[in-house]
């Protein structure tokens, strides 16, 4: 039988299933037999020894997983959350109980409110279930032991565990829930690790059997014949080949600069390493996350500066603070919000906070002035063409030589010749344009099959916006997760885009995808593309029309 779900990784491996079971005992309500200050001792020993795996695991992991596990961490030790449980203790309820009920009710909160609050939701959850675990003394999320590599399997995993994973042991990663977006997913991919989520019945496979894994098709392909197995062998030898790190080109010659996505110096010198051309998305808010009041200019021009340094010349696109109500700010009160992820976000909080990007422009263009760089600054969830002229008005004030806006909104695509008109470049944010063209919440796993960049209606909103590029004879890059699938890749080149930014482990599959197709070929399979009826659809037919096979 086989299993299909959305891929996340880049390859194909095949091995045996080690299952990986996350479920905790569901804690009783009754009365304690114990008293109030044992249990408080019990709930508070628990969370605490939670908080520090946290911070131990965040430290071995580094980069993105430790920004993820040093924010759990700070949840097991949130103190609305203590009050919540004290207030159950009090009512002589256990502690397994009362920590259990406490994080329910603040995950629901989360939930209710979407975007990247709901995200957070089931890291709480895991926070949760493991402070449970240790009160009750229960095994949770234990990773399988390595006799072989293995292929391992879950109803879902937690970040904590999969910023861990050791993958001289993990082949892939498949999970029943999750989405491609969640914390986990995106820790699976920056860790170039083959993953397949949200694969409903997986968990039905059992222990030892044989399976393939293929991310770039979505499939969990069990018992396959031993030339199938050949084939995938074969495939994942050259796939641990380091291969070329040259430019990335189509195989006419036309140059196709290949950037990276990063969110500090580390990320950036992995990057460097892997072979990208320079960074095509500076996340800027790791230095505003976390801080209780505003960094200085002083402070923001110095870790910008660093980072020029690294890429020496190299091309970097900066990101102004993408924050926000589903991205709040300790220092920046933004109030609740229904429905965060269509509300004050991106270029509208400082929109509501104008010298926040005043200061952040200034860091920027005095960084971009005291080293040798080829700095781009561009504004996220931009509206329309009077946003665009606003942001880059205050840009170019800041002494800002090449400026430009994101397009994540499907109202600014539809304008994009305006946009055009207003700045030097356009970056295409993929993971939102499809949220928004398809009202699927990213982090919501119920829609999860909505959130594809190869729907027609987002390759048609590319489109036109490839057009408008084409006509202003303007840079267009795509730095969403789109630009990480290699077949993908090859269709946004073929809608206009100039450049591609990604995760740095996926640089080289997209490099090689590349260079086995023209730009004309790559312009008949977007066509083919923009024809079909679903993303489903469109992958099919792509395929099948083909020029040469990818793999």
């Amino acid at each position: 039988m086989n299993y299909r779900g959305l891929g996340v990784g880049l390859g194909i491996v095949v091995g045996p299933v080690r299952r990986m079971f996350t479920v905790v005992p569901e804690p009783a309500d009754e009365v304690s037999a114990l008293s109030l200050k044992d249990e408080r001792v019990r709930a508070r020993e628990a969370l605490e020894t939670v908080a520090v795996e946290l911070e131990s695991r965040a430290r071995q992991a580094g980069g993105d997983a430790a920004d993820v596990l040093a924010a759990q961490a700070m949840m097991a030790r949130d103190p609305d959350v203590w009050d919540d449980i004290e207030a159950l203790l009090v009512q002589r309820k256990t502690a397994e109980w009362a920590v259990s009920q406490a994080f329910s009710a603040f995950v629901g909160m989360l939930k209710s409110l979407g975007g990247t609050q709901a995200e957070r939701a089931a890291d709480l959850v895991d926070v949760s279930r493991r402070t449970v675990a240790i009160i009750m003394d229960v095994p949770y999320g234990e990773i399988p032991e390595c006799d072989e590599p293995y292929v391992l399997v879950a109803e879902d995993l937690a970040p904590a565990d999969t910023a861990m994973l050791d993958l001289s042991c993990v082949l892939a990663l498949v999970t029943s829930g999750g989405s491609p977006t969640a914390h986990t997913a995106i820790l699976a991919r920056a860790k170039g690790l083959v993953a397949v989520v949200s694969a409903a019945g997986v968990l039905d496979i059992p222990d030892g059997e044989i399976v393939v894994v293929d991310a770039a098709e979505g499939t969990i392909e069990c018992a396959p014949d031993a030339d199938r197995i050949a084939e995938v062998r074969e495939r994942m030898s050259h796939e641990d080949d380091e291969g070329d790190l040259s430019d990335g080109q189509l195989s006419d010659g036309t140059a196709i600069p290949l950037l990276a996505n990063v969110g500090s110096l580390g990320n950036v010198q992995n990057a460097l390493a892997k072979g990208a051309e320079g960074v095509g998305l500076l996340r800027t808010e790791f230095l505003f996350f976390e801080e209780d009041v505003a960094p200085s200019v002083e402070e923001q021009t110095a870790r910008y500066r660093e980072i020029l340094v690294a890429l020496d010349g190299r091309k970097a696109v900066a990101r102004t603070l993408d924050a926000g109500a589903d991205k709040p700010l300790a220092f920046l009160p933004l109030g609740k919000e229904d429905n965060p992820a269509l509300g004050v976000r991106g270029i509208r909080t400082v929109h509501k906070h104008e010298q926040l990007l005043r200061d952040q422009l200034e860091s920027l263009s005095a960084a971009g002035s005291a080293v040798p760089s080829d700095l781009w600054v561009m504004a996220p969830m931009v509206a329309d063409a009077t946003e665009a002229e606003w942001f880059a008005s205050m840009a170019r004030e800041a002494g800002i030589r090449t400026v430009g806006v994101m397009i994540e909104v499907p109202s600014c695509a539809v304008v994009a010749d305006q946009v055009f008109d207003a700045v030097d470049f356009v970056s295409i944010g993929t993971n939102d344009l499809t949220q928004y063209a398809l009202a699927a919440d990213r982090q919501n796993g119920e829609v999860a099959a909505y959130q594809d960049a190869w729907h027609p209606a987002v390759l048609r909103l590319i489109r036109m916006v490839g057009d408008a590029a084409t006509a202003s004879k303007k840079p267009l890059s795509v730095c969403g997760e789109a630009a990480s699938d290699p077949l993908l890749a090859v269709i946004l080149v073929g809608l206009g885009v100039t450049s591609l930014s990604m995760v740095p482990n996926a640089l080289r599959e997209v490099r090689s995808t590349l260079a086995k197709y023209s730009l004309e070929e790559a312009r008949v399979l977007a066509a083919i593309a923009l024809d079909a009826r679903s993303a489903a659809d469109a992958r099919s037919r792509v395929r099948d029309a083909l020029p040469r096979s990818p793999r």
